[in-house]
């Protein structure tokens, strides 16, 4: 179980599943332990691309004990209905489907756009031509407790409309995890081991809803806005952006967050968690 000297560096990752290879919504923000600020990582180019990530994620890993925190989810929901896609023939564990979605998917830059266009398109809702979209808002359970206790509802990996695009992230970041676990243990699929780096699964409202920052207001857009919820976590003010969007305000904000919290075993043992749930959907880091 992680102590309070477990890790020495805390990073969140805000993800983007769009087509392409070079995307402006992914941002990375690191700290160490202590109370200096989240910094943003800058990108080997312009922007980061998904694989340039899986790249500096494992050489990050592998030089000092890293918490990793990625905002999308990191399987389908699986316990409600047995299945993963019901009536299609795919794996019934988080780290089989993984591997599932990398073998199908030839998009560029480990996307998934095919999966939901072509592999398995009767699954998703586009639009009104699918049908009742409340037929497809399928909800793992830990999205369930979360929605349950007033967190609020949070997006289902088989909605395939909006700008966020929580779908297309989600299974793009889940061909990314096919990667990265096999170096780094992914919670709760694997135990946390008791030195090295990890990687868990963050929504970045939880951490925005902990600064105080009100519902359905999370998005923060102004430095004195992003210094007073990083107070919240004992964080030294941050340095000047040159751009405050919410792609680096939610990873500066949630790595002070991470840094926070990872010591606490409460996070780590969700009451509602179960063995089968941790095999097959996983949990968001700060459900409680």
């Amino acid at each position: 179980m992680p102590t309070n000297n477990r890790f020495s560096h805390f990073v969140a990752i805000d993800w983007s599943g769009a087509k392409g290879s070079k995307h402006k919504g992914i941002a990375v923000a690191i700290c160490t332990s202590g109370a200096a600020p989240p910094e943003i990582v800058a990108p080997p180019g312009k922007y980061w691309s998904r694989q340039a990530i899986a790249d500096w994620v494992i050489a990050q890993g592998r030089t000092s004990p890293t918490l990793f925190g990625f905002d999308f989810s990191f399987a389908p929901p699986c316990v409600e209905r047995k299945a993963y896609l019901p009536g299609d023939a795919t794996p019934k564990d988080a780290r089989s489907f993984w591997d599932y979605v990398d073998r199908i998917c030839q998009d560029e830059d480990l996307g998934a756009a095919s999966l939901l266009e072509q592999h398995h398109r009767r699954h998703f809702y586009f639009g009104k031509a699918d049908g009742v979209k409340a037929d497809y808002m399928h909800l793992r359970r830990c999205e369930a407790h979360y929605n349950a206790g007033g967190g609020g509802k949070p997006s289902t990996v088989y909605d395939a409309i909006g700008a966020a695009q929580v779908a297309k992230a989600s299974f793009a970041g889940m061909r990314l995890l096919h990667r990265l676990g096999q170096h780094l243990p992914v919670w709760p699929f694997d135990p946390v081991p008791d030195a090295g780096s990890a990687i868990v699964e963050i929504y970045t409202s939880i951490a925005a809803r902990a600064a105080g920052r009100p519902k359905g207001r999370s998005k923060i857009r102004e430095a004195a806005m992003l210094d007073a919820a990083l107070a919240a976590f004992g964080s030294a003010r941050h340095t000047p952006l040159a751009s405050y969007d919410d792609h680096a305000t939610d990873a500066i904000l949630t790595a002070a967050w991470l840094r926070r919290h990872a010591p606490n075993p409460q996070y780590w043992s969700p009451e509602s968690m179960t063995a089968e749930i941790a095999r097959t959907e996983g949990w968001t880091f700060g459900v409680l």
